[in-house]
């Protein structure tokens, strides 16, 4: 793996909500700053084919992104193996990431934890790549914090928490988007 992050994946339960809108953002994000990289999303428990879910559409409309043509993907060993970096939306997620591939651990965080870790030691440094950066994040990690779930590290499912909407989740999901590329691709670093 060279020092870049050129394949993202992007992880959720049905592949419906939560990771094609995280997916949606990055793009949006990496096209708008020039930032090269592909992003991609799968479900751990998806149904192939499935469209987003109506009110994620209607949420991400708010944002400016379509998601009209999103159809759920599995997550498959392939595409873990392919991903240089992998965000679970809950440790969830992640758990079942490193169950297919164990040697996915160093580059697979959920989006929160990977941006309260990232608070944690500050921004990418200069002529730091994207890499080290994620290494030096992983450096502290336990498998044992995979474990249970936490408010600190997942990202609520609007479709099975009724404490929270869609639209709290987009607006949830733009804050760690924002955040993660300041972390992760600050400008004037490269």
């Amino acid at each position: 793996m060279s020092g870049e992050l050129r394949d993202l994946l992007v992880v959720c339960s049905a592949n419906q909500c939560r990771s094609p809108m995280g997916a949606a953002m990055l793009t949006r994000v990496f096209e708008a700053r020039g930032i090269e990289a592909q992003v991609a999303s799968a479900g751990v428990q998806a149904a192939a084919g499935r469209a987003a879910t109506t009110s994620t559409v209607r949420a991400a409309r708010v944002y400016g992104l379509d998601l009209d043509g999103h159809r759920a993907q599995a997550t498959s060993r392939a595409l873990i193996a392919g991903a240089d970096l992998i965000l679970g939306m809950e440790r969830m997620h992640v758990r079942e990431v490193v169950v297919l591939d164990p040697r996915a651990f160093p580059r697979a965080f959920t989006l929160k934890e990977l941006v309260r870790r990232g608070d944690a030691i500050g921004p990418r440094r200069l002529r730091q790549t994207p890499v080290a950066w994620l290494a030096e994040i992983h450096r502290d990690r336990r498998s044992g914090d995979l474990l249970g779930a936490s408010p600190d590290d997942d990202v609520a499912d609007p479709t099975s928490d009724l404490s929270v909407d869609h639209d709290q989740m987009a607006a949830e999901m733009a804050d760690l988007v924002k955040r993660l590329v300041a972390l992760l691709w600050p400008r004037g670093v490269d």
